[in-house]
Order: C-alpha cells, then sequence, then structure tokens
C-alpha cells in the first residue's frame, strides 16, 4: 500500500473516531447496524433485489436502469426505504418538526430518516430533520458499487435547497462527516447490464415462448459467474421463472447437464461443492454454472470433487463434453 493511502486511511479512521466520540446517538445507531450486518451482505441485497424489482424484467424484458421511466427512478427512494425496513423489520419513525415530518425509522428509540441516490452525493435531505440523523444509501448499478453511511443533519454541512421543496444536499467538503457502515463496497453484479452486446444478444432471444430457451443459454453463456433471480427472471420473462432452471424434460439444469454444465445454487450442499472444485461460490439469490470433467491423471492435482460415485474436476477447453453427474437433492433446505 502507497503512503499517501495510509495517511488518507488514517486520517478516516481518525475522523470516525471524532463523530462517534462527539455523538452518543451516531454511535449507538452505528453500532447496532454493523451488528447487525458486519459484513454488508444484507444491505447488499436488498440494494440488488430493489433495483431488479424496479427493472421487474420478468414483465418488462429490461435489465437497464437508463430505461426506467422518470417517475419509476423517484420511486426508488421511496423502495429502498421500504425493503431495508422489511430486511431489518425497522420500528417506524415518529413525526418532527410539530408534525410536518414522519422520520422512516425508529432504531433503538432513535428516530432516522433515510435517503437513497443512484448519483453520490445526491440525497435530497429534507429541512425538517435538521439536528436528527440520516441513513444515507448509495447504488450505482453500472460501477456495480454501494455504500451506506449515517449522517448529522447539520446546517453548516449542506448546501441550501432550491429546489420546490427546498431539500438539502450535504456540502462536497463536508462528506467526511458521513460515518460510513459501508463505502463503495461490491454490489452484485447485473450479469445482463455487463455482458458484451453480442452475447447479450445471444440470450435475450426476441419473441414469445423463448423463456426457456433464454434461461439455458443464460447459464451456458455466462459460466463461473455469480447470475441472480433478477437475470433469471428477465431472461425467462415468465411468472415461474424458477421453474425453467430446476431438473425435467427440457429444462436447464437437465439439458445442461447433457453438456457437462452443472448450475449450482445458494443452499449449503451445493455451496460446498463449488467451493472443493474451485468454483464461484453463489451467495443468497443467486446461482453459478461450469462445466465439469471426470478427473484423469493429466488433471494432476486440480481441486476435484466426488459426486455420483466419481471424482470430478473443472473442465478447461482441452476436455471433451461429457455427462455431468447430479446434483444432491435439495429441496428440504432453504437458501444460505
Amino acid at each position: 500500500m502507497l503512503p499517501f493511502t495510509e495517511d488518507i486511511h488514517a486520517a478516516n479512521s481518525i475522523s470516525n473516531s471524532e463523530l462517534l466520540n462527539q455523538d452518543a446517538e451516531l454511535q449507538e445507531v452505528y453500532e447496532y447496524l454493523r451488528s447487525c450486518d458486519p459484513t454488508g451482505e444484507r444491505f447488499a441485497t436488498v440494494l440488488r433485489d430493489t433495483i431488479d424489482q424496479l427493472l421487474n424484467g420478468e414483465a418488462t424484458g429490461r435489465y437497464d436502469w437508463k430505461t426506467l421511466f422518470k417517475t419509476e427512478k423517484t420511486h426508488a427512494g421511496t423502495l429502498v426505504e421500504i425493503n431495508l425496513q422489511r430486511e431489518f423489520k425497522f420500528n417506524d419513525g415518529g413525526d418532527v418538526a410539530d408534525g410536518r415530518h414522519p422520520m422512516d425509522y425508529r432504531i433503538l428509540g432513535i428516530d432516522v430518516d433515510c435517503k437513497f441516490s443512484q448519483d453520490f452525493g445526491g440525497w435530497m435531505i429534507p429541512p425538517e430533520t435538521m439536528g436528527y440523523l440520516c441513513l444515507l444509501v448509495w447504488a450505482d448499478d453500472y460501477r456495480s458499487k454501494w455504500s451506506v453511511g449515517l449522517f448529522r443533519v447539520r446546517q453548516e454541512w449542506l448546501n441550501t435547497g432550491r429546489n420546490r421543496d427546498r431539500k438539502l444536499t450535504v456540502k462536497a467538503e463536508h462528506r467526511d462527516k458521513i460515518l460510513w457502515l459501508h463505502h463503495k463496497a461490491e454490489l452484485p453484479k447485473n450479469v445482463l447490464l455487463h455482458l458484451p452486446e453480442s452475447t447479450r444478444n445471444q440470450i435475450l432471444l426476441p419473441g414469445g415462448r423463448k423463456g426457456q430457451q433464454r434461461v439455458i443459454e443464460l447459464f451456458r453463456r455466462v459460466q463461473n459467474e455469480r447470475i441472480g433471480r433478477g437475470a433469471i427472471r428477465t431472461a425467462a420473462q415468465q411468472l415461474d421463472y424458477m421453474a425453467r432452471l430446476r431438473e425435467g424434460k427440457g429444462r436447464a439444469r437437465t439439458v445442461l447437464r447433457k453438456e457437462g454444465i452443472l448450475i449450482v445454487g445458494p443452499y449449503s450442499r451445493h455451496q460446498a461443492i463449488a467451493r472443493q472444485i474451485g468454483a464461484t461460490v453463489p451467495h443468497r439469490g443467486e446461482f453459478v454454472s461450469f462445466r465439469v470433467a471426470e478427473a484423469k491423471a493429466h488433471h494432476g492435482t486440480r481441486p476435484r470433487v466426488e459426486l455420483d460415485g466419481r471424482h470430478w474436476v473443472l473442465a478447461d477447453a482441452g476436455d471433451p463434453k461429457e455427462v455431468a453427474p447430479q446434483l444432491p437433492k435439495v429441496t428440504a433446505e432453504s437458501e444460505v
């Protein structure tokens, strides 16, 4: 690590320490939220699911934020607020500013407002929240990054509101007053958005009754990469989109297994298989496909896993296609 990078981290650490020492409520809420989600996986999943909810690929076939209507983008903040409350079971906040503004959450008895922006620094803060805490949330589907932090609303740290609602924004030079719970962390990737156009066109075949074929192409062409439910919904464009994935005549797992491709899901037994063979491990709400080959002498010490009484390795371009083994059933297990 370069010396100036160390200086930046040290400065941030000092700034965070000062914010916590000066504000007991900020410290309480910060420590509580960190204990609820130490890695940030729960926050990241909510943000991924909310963006996918807005895109509504199942009904629209959309995968790109830019294709949303203006009203849908405006509604994003409300959905983030609602979905975070459902995930973390926050209580409703109280009415502040003489009852003119209902706060979104009450956490440990402390009122907290929630503000989301897809543009970093674009949080629109109501003047009625002056003196209260705000949970500032940012997610960018193009960069696959997200942040969430706590901010004590103070007049001297804000730009004057010039819009009709007189809403305020945090001055750029005072963004160091935001106490980050997670900052510029990895957002689960919108797979379809980040594919080369030629590959995406091979997956998103036009026409009706192509849902099953599109799902098969998705897992055939995007291997050893996490694929979320949103991408599967967009490819299938059917209410029973998960049925396109399961074992069965003409379905993705059965068809692709004949080509040597396995599709593992977010279940402990499947995750263990992916981990053992050296493939990408799916997280909550995700699936990963990869091609396997029966282990031979020329595979050397390559990581392997035993399935159906034989040992398998990740296949490379030189390995011929062969029928892959059945994955263990996980019908009684919920996602990890």
